[in-house]
């Protein structure tokens, strides 16, 4: 018998008659995937999408590659051929014999590598670190004209020229390892091989290539001119070899047991669920895909000559006034990690200043001279605290950065994704086959550019 004194129904006894209120299944990978919402999409019939350009004279990467044992550092010597001066010279004993010259040395943060005005008697390779380049100012003061890091260098002009001064002072900001090679140690190489020395000297006999300050073949033009003059001929050459973009998949298989899909779809659809919720998770690895992937990913895509360097660490409001100078034609949209918007809205408390907010797609989202600068949290953090921020351009008609997907599919589920039935097992499972099509293409270099060496710690 009841030993309590209740005069009516318990609660909990009356929850066995209750309706409960449930909410549909919840998932923490959800993000707000800006960049799937900025990227103009474009379709690539046939899966591939093709990037015609003008043709430019581009030899190499411009960065020197090394590996390491322990504490030693090697530059490979291959390449050595990302320096101007040897740049196409193919003789892999000489340029062995070359990379074993060059002297390791560290350096300590603040010490002076090279000073202005001094003889570049050697040519330096940034094997880890960051240098500032300073120079003099229009009114004598001294000014900063830019950062190099790993894998850049310094004093090539000395392989050509032997009266080569440093134009400008090389000042390490962080802890450096170089690599030094001796103009000794070069001129003696100079005289054991006859095929370094004829290479060197054609560089330095000829002549500039007809090119305009992107490297793009020029397009020979008269101006000003009066009279009967005689113009030019002229023709724009495009690239022999165009990069051509494939669309890449992301897929998986679904599955759900009929018995679920029959007794227990009341009074959420369970099959509706389980594929709301595997689609979220595509269209995450798809963002992720967007930011990361080493072939297409916009993070390994943008040219090196658009990747810069912060000036101390933290991104500042010099930092990224430097960024958006990069792609000064119509910069559209900004992205970076949480914590380097954190970061960098530090930075900004420290100076007294607050970012502007403008209106981006229905929200309020930071802005720094109104280009909104939008959380991607596919964009990596290492385990030093170090990110990185991109800026670009979007569309076609502006030459930017746009997204490629396939629309049209069989047994399309949304735009770019199909979910195709495919049959049930001997176990009773239903199966069905998700899939999406995309990858991103950067039509001219200068559409995108990232800020590295964020700290966000």
């Amino acid at each position: 018998m009841p030993t309590d004194n209740r005069l009516s129904l318990s609660t909990r006894a009356a929850r066995n008659l209750a309706t409960t209120t449930k909410t549909p299944p919840q998932m923490q990978e959800i993000t707000s995937r800006h960049l799937l919402r900025v990227l103009p999409w474009v379709e690539a019939v046939g899966g591939a999408y093709r990037v015609n350009r003008r043709l430019t004279y581009q030899m190499a990467d411009g960065r020197v590659t090394f590996v390491s044992t322990g504490a030693d550092v090697r530059v490979i010597s291959a390449e050595l051929c990302e320096l101007p001066a040897l740049h196409g010279f193919g003789d892999a004993d000489v340029l062995a014999a070359m990379a074993d010259l060059f002297i390791q040395r560290e350096y300590e943060a603040g010490q002076v590598i090279a000073r202005a005005g001094t003889p570049m008697d050697e040519v330096v390779l940034l094997a880890h670190g960051k240098v500032d380049r300073l120079g003099e100012g229009a009114y004598g003061n001294e000014t900063r004209l830019g950062v190099l890091a790993d894998g850049e260098y310094v004093g090539e002009q000395m392989l050509v020229n032997a009266d080569a001064r440093w134009e400008w002072t090389v000042k390490t900001v962080t802890p450096c390892t170089v690599l030094a090679l001796g103009r000794e140690e070069f001129e003696r190489l100079l005289t054991l091989s006859d095929g370094l020395r004829e290479h060197v000297q054609a560089y330095r006999e000829d002549p500039d290539r007809p090119v305009n300050r992107y490297g793009e073949a020029e397009i020979a033009l008269a101006a000003g001119h009066v009279g009967e003059a005689t113009l030019p001929g002229t023709f724009v050459d495009y690239e022999l070899g165009p990069r051509e973009y494939e669309l890449s998949v992301a897929q998986t298989i679904l599955r759900v047991h009929s018995r679920v899909a029959d007794l227990y779809n009341e009074p959420m659809n369970q099959t509706e669920q389980q594929l709301r919720l595997t689609i979220e998770a595509l269209r995450e690895r798809q963002e992720h895909e967007l930011v990361n992937n080493r072939d297409f990913g916009l993070l390994h895509n943008a040219d090196l000559k658009h990747r810069i360097h912060t000036r101390s660490g933290p991104p500042t409001p010099d930092d990224l006034d430097e960024l958006l100078a990069t792609v000064w034609k119509n910069p559209n949209v900004m992205f970076a990690h949480p914590k380097a918007i954190a970061a960098f809205a530090r930075q900004c408390n420290a100076r007294g200043i607050y970012p502007q907010t403008v209106e981006f797609n229905g929200q309020k989202a930071p802005a720094w001279r109104g280009v909104p600068m939008l959380p991607c949290s596919k964009i990596p953090v290492n385990d030093k605290g170090i990110s990185s921020i991109m800026v670009m351009r979007l569309g076609e008609k502006d030459q930017g950065v746009v997204g490629l997907r396939r629309t049209g599919l069989v047994d399309e589920y949304e735009p770019g994704l199909s979910v195709r039935f495919m049959g049930v097992d001997d176990k009773a499972i239903i199966s069905y086959l998700v899939t999406t099509y995309y990858s991103a293409a950067v039509l001219v270099p200068d559409a995108l550019a990232i800020l590295e060496s964020v700290e966000v710690l």
